[in-house]
């Protein structure tokens, strides 16, 4: 059997009590290391889980699983994933491949930023298509988001942007979601850009037309 267990946000013990048990009887343990940030080291996992934790990379998740799926042929194998399993399509990938290989997959499903970013108080059913904004290259420099970004725009919505736009126009930034050190803040793109979070993990909501509620939840819970 192959798991994919999401482990949370913020701390080591955001994991489900299913997941520690698959986790604690798995036959080997992966860490999934580049679709998000880990906010705890590993050997704080090792200590909790009780067990050995192995890290896999970017090559490994996405050109080298068959070799982490024919372990799980006859083994139970889990891959640690930051967040939910299904926030990254990379995730929904494996979980394909180890279908199409015979193997069968569970999901153990946890708390992400795609549901945690309401601690901003925005209403989740008011947001539009998510986006990520990735760091441009001398010759890598896609702009597909803002096309997304003005669209959510016209509907009113919210845009969650993972990871520029009129730099007056009202954004909410936050950082370490599930943390003792979360941190929420309204600004706009101008502000924000000379702003400091602290350390990651942080996500930006380029915000829509607000409702009364949200208004005042922002005014009351951000800095």
């Amino acid at each position: 059997m192959f798991y994919i267990v999401g482990i949370g946000l913020g701390d080591v013990k955001d994991i489900t009590v299913q997941g520690l048990e698959i986790v604690k009887n798995a036959s080997r343990v992966y860490l999934e290391s580049y679709t998000s940030i880990l906010t705890v080291g590993k050997h704080v996992l090792e200590e909790f889980y009780g067990r050995e934790v192995i890290v896999a990379d970017r090559d490994m998740v996405e050109t080298g699983s068959d070799s982490i799926l024919a372990e799980a042929a006859d083994k139970d194998i889990a891959l640690l994933v930051v967040g939910d399993p299904f926030s990254a399509t990379t995730h929904t990938d494996i979980a394909l491949r180890a279908r199409q290989l015979g193997i069968r997959v569970r999901v153990v499903h946890n708390a992400s930023i795609m549901n945690a970013i309401g601690c901003c108080g925005l209403q989740l059913y008011r947001f539009g298509e998510t986006v990520s904004i990735p760091f441009w290259t001398e010759s890598w420099k896609p702009d597909s988001f803002y096309e997304k970004i003005a669209n959510n725009k016209l509907r009113g919505l919210h845009t969650l942007c993972l990871l520029a736009i009129d730099d007056n126009t009202e954004a909410v930034g936050v950082a370490r979601v599930g943390c003792d050190a979360q941190r929420i803040v309204r600004l706009t793109l101008k502000e924000m850009a000379a702003f400091d979070l602290g350390p990651p993990l942080h996500s930006l909501v380029i915000v829509g037309q607000l409702d009364h509620m949200e208004d005042e939840y922002l005014s009351a819970f951000s800095e």
